[in-house]
């Protein structure tokens, strides 16, 4: 009977978490709130491994030494990065962060768990386009078909903004503002916002392939989707740039051994303004870094201070251009997935 009482904790604590906390408390956004729930089910499956089953877990089975085997367990058998180990550790600090606060009696536990470090990372050498190879990556765009169309214009516009992927996949329309001066909306981690201007290439694209698709500029509908019509994934993205990678490698041959991936088009807008001579105070802004360096100082940047950035940086190819409901459903597993 004591074991069940402590079961229903700690699926009240989960419950609490998921549903409180993180979203209406800490504004989390749905991306993050899901990368939470899948490290804290793959650390649950793994205690369940020596007792039974997930909901007859309580917090007396969760301990340090336990922990730092899951840890193990992920790099050694499901052979993830030290950077996954390590967003799945944060994931665990952050939900006994929170049972340490509303659940007094774990705070001991809490503090020994929030006291397992996260691991040193081998810091790789950043990866980015030179401004002759993303105009080859583009030049391989198809844009005799709509597919192609739709690709140049996702391109490009991740290389004008320096967009994080999930801020890409997250745009809407009416994100975008295609009346002079061109600007769009960007919702980045954190839930902070803000505004980058965009290249009159990169808007005239965009109102091209809007009008194609029948997307209207004044509606919240999704800018990017797949040919189901459902919005485009980071897995997709990931793909089609994958694709203009390989195809522009035939004539650059130093794509081959570049590890491109959708940041490394971030790593580029980076580097590339840099070397159009803007600051890296202005840089850190436009990319929507969170840096304590710089945003101490400048909470915010002028939007017109961003024009100014842009304007010395040249576009691609621009040569002619609650407790009773955890009752109800006391699966923990079956409720996780239901986020």
């Amino acid at each position: 009977m004591m074991k069940k009482k402590k079961s229903n904790e700690l699926g009240i604590a989960l419950q609490g978490f998921f549903c409180n906390y993180l979203s209406r408390l800490k504004g989390m956004s749905l991306h993050t709130v899901h990368s939470y729930r899948d490290g804290l089910k793959l650390l649950l499956l793994f205690l369940a491994r020596d007792n039974g089953s997930v909901d007859s877990l309580c917090f007396d089975d969760i301990n340090v030494t336990r922990i730092e085997a899951f840890l193990n367990y992920l790099e050694t058998q499901r052979h993830n990065s030290t950077g996954t180990r390590n967003i799945r550790l944060s994931a665990i600090h952050s939900f006994f962060r929170y049972v340490a606060t509303m659940f007094p009696e774990y705070i001991h536990l809490s503090q020994q768990i929030l006291s397992v470090p996260f691991k040193r990372m081998h810091t790789r050498v950043v990866e980015y386009l030179e401004f002759e190879e993303l105009e080859a990556v583009l030049d391989k765009v198809d844009r005799s078909k709509p597919d192609g169309r739709r690709d140049y214009a996702l391109l490009i516009l991740m290389f004008n903004t320096g967009a994080r992927v999930q801020e890409l996949i997250d745009l809407k329309a009416n994100d975008i503002q295609l009346s002079s001066p061109f600007s769009i909306h960007i919702l980045g981690k954190g839930r902070k916002e803000r505004i980058c201007p965009i290249w009159t290439k990169t808007a005239r694209v965009l109102h091209e392939y809007l009008e194609e698709w029948g997307i209207d500029l004044r509606e919240p509908v999704t800018l990017f989707t797949n040919h189901l019509g459902t919005p485009i994934t980071r897995f997709g993205v990931r793909y089609i740039l994958a694709k203009y990678i390989r195809k522009a490698a035939e004539t650059h041959p130093a794509l081959k051994v570049k590890r491109i991936h959708p940041h490394s088009i971030r790593h580029s807008t980076a580097v590339h303004l840099l070397k159009s001579g803007v600051d890296i105070v202005n840089i850190a802004n436009w990319l929507g870094h969170a840096s304590t360096n710089t945003t101490n100082k400048y909470a915010t940047i002028d939007l017109n201070m961003k024009r100014g950035a842009i304007s010395k940086a040249t576009p691609p190819h621009a040569e002619s251009i609650s407790h009773s409901s955890w009752r109800k459903n006391p699966n923990i597993l079956a409720w996780l997935d239901s986020l």
